[in-house]
């Protein structure tokens, strides 16, 4: 407890000083974190797919579909449980800027495929009667301050015209990492109104999303569905959830990694902070040092001391920092919901962000530690006063 309180008061003996270095590192250590949120949320999609589920899509493009037909023969596949569809409805609500995602699915399959979208069953079986009802998630609810029974209109713009839901249901995430801000309505109202309006595009699905039996047999039942379809006039590509969500990262990989980059440039900049504060104590103290090896301490108590200090600056400015990461996270997560749905910091966020300033406490340490023990006395004792 003395030499805590001994370092305490040393580390902070130029209060300034030690103020502004603290704030430094505290503006690196929340930077540190949001960009790791950031890149944490730019995978939330890969995170929360399951190793159970498979998507099969056109094997051109994803903008091509598939026949409706498709999915009795999947379902025939062996490994196959489950098989649900949709198509990627691109709605807009009442305005351009107010952006989510929603599409046409069979619901009752869909939240079969996904239980981590968790919709009470008063709620699920009204949305089973009502051809024209809606499924929104919890957030997507709050943010446009939409209640069950509500009329919600759409402007459709890969199906043209106004489309009109009633939200029957909001559900909520059984996990952290469930996306809340989606919204889903029967495949079969969709589908009937097309074939009124435009026959050639009904009948038609966007995707399968498919359940197996087992994680094991995922490979196989993947190769056994595209062989089903090969040589057809619409060949299939089937692949893990997973795979499905990262191809679509693939195309802003650059992004992500200049975003990774500038993350761990912000550690590199804070670190030459920490180290000039540091030599600049350990230049100021060498007199001290002096009187510390002529009373007799060795080598490793003046390098504890030196090390200990600098790790009670960076510690107290990730301490500080990440105590701010949090509130600023739900912020920005607020006001980016429409792009960024699922913005949590997560531990191995505030791991690094620990182990970032344990780095930077060690190597700001280094060169005063190795210049304070090789000092010789009497140089030392000659810069007393």
């Amino acid at each position: 407890m003395f030499a805590l309180k001994l370092l305490w008061r040393n580390a902070f003996r130029h209060r300034l000083r030690t103020f502004l270095t603290v704030l430094a590192i505290t503006i690196a250590i929340v930077a540190f974190g949001l960009l790791r949120t950031f890149i944490d949320a730019w995978y939330a999609g890969v995170e929360a797919s399951s190793a159970s589920r498979l998507v099969t899509r056109n094997a051109i493009s994803l903008v091509f579909p598939l026949p409706i037909s498709y999915k009795d023969r999947i379902r025939q596949v062996e490994g196959v449980k489950i098989v649900s569809y949709g198509n990627w409805f691109g709605g807009i609500y009442i305005d351009e800027k107010n952006l989510f995602a929603n599409f046409a699915v069979d619901i009752d399959s869909y939240l079969k495929l996904y239980p981590e979208f968790v919709l009470p069953p008063d709620q699920l079986a009204a949305v089973s009667r009502d051809r024209k009802a809606c499924v929104a998630g919890r957030k997507l609810a709050e943010r446009f301050g939409w209640k069950i029974g509500d009329t919600i209109v759409l402007k459709g713009t890969i199906f043209p015209g106004n489309w009109e839901f009633v939200l029957r249901g909001i559900y909520h995430g059984r996990d952290k990492t469930a996306d809340e801000s989606q919204m889903f309505f029967h495949w079969n109202y969709l589908n009937e109104t097309v074939k009124k309006l435009v026959p050639r595009r009904a009948d038609q699905a966007g995707f399968y999303m498919i359940g197996i039996t087992n994680p094991s047999l995922a490979s196989q039942v993947t190769m056994a569905i595209d062989e089903l379809f090969r040589n057809s006039l619409a060949e299939t590509l089937t692949e893990s959830e997973k795979a499905f969500a990262l191809g679509f990262i693939s195309m802003t990989e650059a992004i992500v990694i200049a975003i990774k980059l500038v993350s761990f440039v912000v550690i590199i900049i804070i670190m030459a902070v920490v180290a000039n504060t540091m030599a600049m104590t350990a230049r100021e103290r060498i007199g001290e040092y002096a009187v510390f090896k002529t009373l007799g301490f060795g080598a490793r108590h003046i390098v504890g001391m030196i090390f200990g200090e600098s790790m009670v600056i960076t510690l107290t400015g990730c301490a500080v920092g990440i105590a701010l990461t949090f509130p600023l996270a739900r912020a920005f997560a607020s006001a980016m919901s429409n792009y960024f749905p699922i913005f949590n910091v997560s531990k191995a966020t505030i791991y690094m962000d620990v182990g970032a300033a344990l780095l930077v406490g060690v190597v700001a340490g280094i060169f005063p530690a190795w210049r304070a023990v090789k000092i010789r006395i009497a140089e030392g004792l000659s810069r007393i006063g």
